[in-house]
């Protein structure tokens, strides 16, 4: 506890963010420093890894966040082999940056989420709704022993939240401008978006999840090409977007509905994926593949159009996440947003693919000052709260 308390008196801090996302591809981890707290806080990246996933255990991660397939012993298990990984992730930072382990003050873990259900259903007398990340941030604690802050998504929906999108808070306190309105999009395995207006204060900004970012791409780069993902979208641009499967994608029932919302592989998973086939089975490959492309920066643009555009124009847009590399989705957001600057986060000073990794450090940091990190507005939670569980070594 005494470590804690000294903690707290620290104003400048290294912290260890971790992040494990929908792509179940590997883990995200940034090592920053970080000063003060708040819409004060100072960041400085100081650096920045991928590590990819053992051979396999994106699969049986995948196996177990699917209902028909999902094995509780499994998953007990990967709550702490994830843990254990990040703790490696963690040593493996710390030697790159050639920072002894000792000198890291805090680490904060999104964990990875096997599954998310926002909408509540009725249970015994009780209205329910959950979302599960696995990698516990106690065993992460113990292992490397450091303190570390976890399950940040619990919080929000304990008071009627969606548990999601978290990365708004983060975008406010360090993004937003006095001169111009600006929005900040990242394109994971889902895509969201969040909007600051012109000198906004917390109230004003909004945010959501747009729909599948490279998500559906993916998936069917891997059962039609055998590929991990569409590299820097050549498949897509050999093809031709083709009408009717966007409009069948464009009516998605998610994509229509109004925010606060938020979604996941529940949603755009293997179902989602095989209805697609089934339903377009004529097409070429590549034709399908451009298609899906199109359809996640076409979701973006839609969802600006119909929810966004009421609260005045759009003079940026930065794009951070594994979409910022699929030239076709970044050739394709410039076609729709016309007017707007169209640009990469590193024109913001921060690494496109380390944003989301940084936002949980930064969270971290928020949770043990006592700040709230969610935004009830973006969320549909009843309150702003804290947010997060803090683990001690």
């Amino acid at each position: 506890m005494k470590r804690f308390l000294d903690l707290l008196q620290k104003e400048t801090k290294l912290v260890v963010g971790l992040m494990s996302g929908t792509s179940v591809d590997g883990i995200d981890v940034a090592l920053v420093e970080i000063k003060g707290n708040g819409t004060g806080t100072k960041l400085r990246q100081i650096d920045f890894l991928t590590i990819p996933f053992p051979e396999g255990l994106s699969e049986f991660i995948l196996k177990n966040s699917t209902s028909g397939s999902a094995d509780i012993g499994e998953i007990a298990r990967l709550n702490f082999l994830l843990a254990q990984l990040y703790a490696a992730a963690v040593s493996s930072v710390c030697k790159q940056s050639r920072i002894n382990i000792e000198r890291i003050d805090l680490i904060g873990s999104h964990g990875q989420t096997i599954h998310h259900l926002p909408k509540s259903v009725r249970m015994f007398g009780q209205d329910v709704a959950a979302t599960l990340q696995i990698g516990d941030p106690s065993v992460l604690a113990k292992v490397t022993g450091k303190i570390t802050v976890g399950d940040f998504r619990v919080g929000d929906m304990a008071l009627g939240g969606q548990g999601a999108p978290l990365v708004p808070y983060f975008d406010y306190i360090l993004f937003r401008s006095e001169k111009v309105s600006r929005a900040l999009l990242n394109i994971g395995g889902i895509a969201n978006i969040t909007l600051l207006p012109k000198g906004c204060g917390e109230q004003d900004v909004v945010a959501f999840d747009t729909g599948p970012g490279n998500m559906l791409v993916d998936q069917l780069m891997k059962i039609l090409f055998d590929k991990d993902f569409d590299k820097n979208g050549v498949v897509a641009s050999s093809g031709t977007i083709r009408k009717e499967i966007l409009e069948y994608l464009m009516n998605d029932e998610f994509i229509k509905s109004s925010p606060p919302k938020s979604t996941g592989r529940e949603r755009y998973g293997d179902e989602f994926t095989r209805k697609i086939l089934e339903k377009f089975a004529g097409y070429s490959r590549e034709d399908l593949i451009a298609t899906v492309t199109e359809f996640t920066a076409a979701a973006v643009h839609e969802s600006f159009k119909v929810f966004l555009s009421g609260k005045g124009g759009l003079e940026e847009l930065y794009v951070s996440g594994g979409g910022v590399h699929n030239q076709s989705i970044m050739d394709s957001l410039r076609q729709h947003f016309v007017g707007t600057e169209v640009r990469e986060a590193e024109s913001l000073g921060i690494s496109s693919d380390a944003k989301e990794a940084i936002c949980f450090a930064v969270l971290a940091n928020e949770t043990i000052s006592g700040n709230a990190t969610n935004l009830p507005q973006v969320t549909g939670a009843s309150k702003a709260t804290v947010l997060g569980k803090i683990c001690l070594p």
